[in-house]
Parts: structure tokens; C-alpha cells; sequence
């Protein structure tokens, strides 16, 4: 047998580490005494005072000034719907990028948009994107379709119950529909698809969410609804849960790539070949070739779907705009296209999951509330222009990127705005 020489180095540097005699005693486990963090939902100066009073030695007095400055704990109770055991608030840097010209169904204008990230060189590459994009007459946005799911699961003894259960759910769908329906004001449930695998049954519970990226709602509806099913329902469940761990919620799967989970996007613009040049240092033919390479990449590694990084654009964006950063997990899959025409680059961007809202979750956080303020989309009336414009940033991002590569950019960007700063 061969052992790889990475692993052989590995325990090379373990063992000269660590002392082989003491390690069983460090791993074994400790029962010593401890003294626990009650729980606080409601945060208050003395509550926050006394958790720091936990903290201490290890934390300094610096330490707690740093993240439970004065303006903070003047607002503690501010954060009381948004966080548990709470002691302050951690500042990240936040830079912005535009205008951001779209011409979208939803977001229409110029748009400054605040991105908060501690990676040096991201900001400045999509305010490129931005501004060869806004150069070349703005980008094209839509709102192709929404619904966020909830999947819940219901265990039966054999596939015949299953069956029978199946039978019941569709020939009830309006009872079901309204029990969901009467836990909010403006979720909709709009499509009911039953999955079955022997005697397991997920019901895919598809809810449009108005202007809240809607997380919770539709975990409160389909509860309501799984409730009317085990109230009235003659089937015998043996067993169900809220979540089956199918909907795709904070994971990448194939599902939410091919039916969405939340807001599907697209976004596109044809960037001129002299803009091209002269703006983002290469040209169309040089950028269709990495694109050409970067797709292989996508497609022999078994990627979902096929794209540069979105990541990077949407974490930033939903943490300046008081967005569920986790959901960036499966809000960060979809398809960038890069095509020629006529001597031009059309490129676009299609992102099935953009999950965020203009109101709920940390929306209404001060700092969130102020980006959202600096973008004129806080409030009702504003989720599908945000959900535009989280797909255009990404569209700058994947453009610059590429530009970067093919030009054999990407590294003295790095260099020179990141550890040479």
C-alpha cells in the first residue's frame, strides 16, 4: 500500500507537536465544574454588563469598548427581535459601488450599492463591473419567478398509506391552502407538490412572500398546515416534521437550481468591444476564451450550474442589507453567460435563489435600515428591485472577474490592494 505523502507529512507535524504520552489525557473528557451564559432575549445595559462580567479575564476592557461602544448599548433593546444574548455589535467595513444603472421590470435607476466585506480588492472589482456596465447603457433585470419553500415530511407504515395520504392532500388542497394562508397577512401559498419515496412523503410547499425574504413566515404557515392534515387527515402518520431536508434551505442542491427557492433573477448587457478594451484592459475574444475554459472547469469539478462568484457579491450585499448571510449557501448557484455579438460581449447572469426582503429579519437594524436607505429600496413595495439588484451586483462581479483572468490581472489586483496595501 501506498500512503500519500501529504498524509505522511501531516502526521509528521503532529507528532512533532504533541506528546504522544499527554495526548489521551488533553482528549479525555472533563467534567469539571462550569458556570453557564443564562439565556437573555431582551437586552438591556445591565444584561449586557453582565454577560461582559462573564467574559472577563479573557476579554478586556478595550475588548468590550470596542464591541459594546456607547451607541450600541444605547440601542440594545433595538436588537432584542434579532439576536439572543446579546452583548454588542461587531463593525465590519462597508464600501459602496455605482451608480449602478438598471433598467429592470422592478429596479430602475441608478443605484448605489453598499457591499460590507473584509476582502480587500472585492469592492473595487465590482464597482469595474459597475462601471463598464452602467458605460455600456445599464443592465437588464427581472424577476422570472418566486417561491420559497418549506418541505415538510410525513412518515407512514408502507407505500400503499403513503399513497392514501397523497390521495387525501390533493383532493384537500383548499383546506390546507387556507390554514397556511390564516398565519399571514402577506404569504401565499401557491403550489402544493407531493414527493413520495416508499413510505416517506415531502409535501414541496411553494409561498410567495411579498417583500420579506419570508423564512419564517413560510416555517409558520406550513406548520399550520401540517396541523390541519394530523387534525383531520384518516390516514395513520406514524411520524412528521416541519423541514424533511429537502427544500434546499441554506444548502446548494439541485433542486433549488432547477426550481428556484425564492426570487429567480436574470440579468444581462452587452458590453461594447471598445469598452471592453479600454475600460477592462482586454478584449471580447480574450474573455470568451477563459469563459470557454472556466465552464469546462464548472461542468467536470460538478458544480451547480456555472458561474465565476457570486458568493463573494451577495455576502457582502446581504450583510449590508440586514439579509439571512446563510442563505448565500444557495443563493450563491445559477449560470453566467458569456456569448459574441456582432464583435460585442452579451453577458448575463440567471440566479434561481435570491432570497432577501425589504422589510423583516435585520432590515430594520440601524446600520441595515441606512444601506437600504442609501439603495431608496427600504420598506414595502421594494423585495423584487432588491432581488434585481443583488443579480446585477453579481453580474458586475462575474464581468470584472473574467476580465481580470483573461487579461492575467487577477493576482496584481490582488497584490496591489490587498498585501501590498
Amino acid at each position: 500500500m501506498v500512503i500519500p505523502f501529504h498524509v505522511r507529512e501531516m502526521l509528521q507535524r503532529i507528532k512533532a507537536r504533541f506528546d504522544a504520552d499527554q495526548i489521551p489525557q488533553q482528549m479525555a473528557p472533563n467534567d469539571a465544574e462550569f458556570s453557564t451564559l443564562r439565556p437573555s432575549r431582551r437586552p438591556t445595559k445591565e444584561m449586557v454588563a453582565r454577560f461582559w462580567d462573564k467574559l472577563k479575564p479573557t476579554a478586556s476592557d478595550e475588548d468590550q469598548a470596542q464591541i459594546a461602544d456607547s451607541a450600541t448599548i444605547e440601542a440594545a433593546e433595538s436588537y432584542s427581535a434579532n439576536i439572543e444574548n446579546f452583548i454588542g455589535t461587531v463593525k465590519l467595513p462597508v464600501g459602496v459601488i455605482g451608480p449602478l444603472r438598471l433598467n429592470g421590470m422592478n429596479a430602475n435607476g441608478d443605484f448605489h450599492v453598499p457591499l460590507a466585506t473584509t476582502e480587500a480588492a472585492l469592492v473595487a472589482s465590482y464597482a469595474r463591473g459597475a462601471y463598464v456596465a452602467t458605460r455600456s447603457g445599464g443592465i437588464s433585470t427581472a424577476v422570472l419567478y418566486e417561491g420559497v419553500l418549506r418541505t415538510p415530511a410525513f412518515v407512514f407504515e408502507s407505500l400503499l398509506k403513503a399513497g392514501q395520504f397523497v390521495d387525501w392532500v390533493v383532493t384537500n388542497v383548499d383546506i390546507l391552502k387556507s390554514a397556511a394562508e390564516a398565519t399571514t397577512r402577506h404569504g401565499k401559498l401557491i403550489s402544493l407538490e407531493p414527493f413520495i419515496d416508499t413510505n416517506v412523503v415531502f409535501l414541496i410547499c411553494r409561498y410567495t412572500t411579498g417583500d420579506a425574504a419570508g423564512q419564517n413566515m413560510v416555517t409558520i404557515a406550513t406548520d399550520a398546515l401540517c396541523h390541519a392534515i394530523t387534525e383531520r387527515c384518516p390516514v395513520t402518520i406514524e411520524n412528521w416534521y416541519i423541514e424533511g431536508n429537502f427544500s434546499g434551505d441554506k444548502k446548494a442542491s439541485a433542486l433549488g437550481l432547477v426550481t428556484g427557492r425564492g426570487r429567480k433573477v436574470s440579468a444581462s448587457v452587452t458590453l461594447p468591444a471598445d469598452i471592453v478594451e479600454k475600460t477592462l484592459g482586454t478584449t471580447v475574444e480574450a474573455m470568451l476564451a477563459y469563459g470557454r475554459v472556466a465552464n469546462l472547469g464548472a461542468h467536470l469539478s460538478g458544480q451547480f450550474g456555472a458561474q465565476a462568484h457570486y458568493a463573494n457579491g451577495l455576502a457582502a450585499f446581504y450583510i449590508a442589507t440586514g439579509q439571512d448571510a446563510a442563505c448565500v449557501a444557495e443563493s450563491a448557484m445559477g449560470v453566467t453567460r458569456m456569448e459574441p455579438r456582432n464583435g460585442d460581449l452579451f453577458c448575463s447572469v440567471t440566479l434561481p435563489n435570491i432570497l432577501v426582503g425589504s422589510v423583516g429579519g435585520g432590515t430594520g437594524l440601524p446600520s441595515q435600515a441606512a444601506a437600504l436607505n442609501l439603495l431608496g429600496l427600504r420598506g414595502n413595495g421594494c423585495g423584487t428591485a432588491l432581488a434585481e439588484v443583488a443579480a446585477a451586483t453579481c453580474l458586475c462581479g462575474e464581468i470584472s472577474i473574467v476580465a481580470a483572468i483573461a487579461a492575467g490581472h487577477f493576482t496584481r489586483a490582488h497584490e496591489s490592494l490587498a498585501r501590498q496595501r
